[in-house]
């Protein structure tokens, strides 16, 4: 009788986890290791896996970014370069200064271009996964205040 009420009750639980976490930790592209080095610039955790470095032939940065529910960035701009970003997983925001912010669901593409000060990460409730496309360097600039991103909808 207790196998009955531990396995429905362990069912139950799995699928009250964070939106889409079964999803993110098993990306096709690996789900890496908490972001120690930019973790200043993001409210909450968020997990990188490098998959391209800046070498004497490629000029970009290419790496997986995993987003806990909640997780975002400070707001940034790229100089001498550009960054896209290509929603592989679950479901994010994306702002520029000022324009209403976007939500961000898997096949979504971004282009940000030189200058353009903005922040993404994920909504509240569900992981968010992208893969970042990067050259240049960031200046990494104030937090998105928790009142800006609780007025955000999913």
């Amino acid at each position: 009788m207790l196998e009955f009420i531990i396995k429905p009750t362990i069912n139950w639980m799995l699928v009250i986890m964070a939106k889409n976490e079964y999803e993110i930790k098993n990306d096709l592209f690996g789900f890496g290791n908490k972001n120690v080095a930019f973790a200043k610039y993001f409210i909450g955790t968020s997990y990188l896996n490098g998959l391209v470095s800046p070498d004497d032939n490629i000029d970009v940065n290419v790496s997986n970014v995993n987003f806990e529910p909640g997780c975002r960035n400070n707001w940034h701009i790229h100089h001498d370069g550009f960054q896209i970003l290509l929603v592989t997983a679950d479901e994010g925001w994306y702002q520029e200064e000022g324009k209403p912010a976007q939500l961000l669901k898997p096949g979504d593409v971004v282009a940000i271009h030189e200058g353009v000060k903005y922040w993404h990460g994920a909504t509240k409730d569900s992981w968010f996964s992208h893969i970042a496309i990067s050259k240049g360097t960031s200046e990494w600039c104030e937090e998105v205040d928790d009142a800006t991103y609780s007025r955000l909808s999913d």
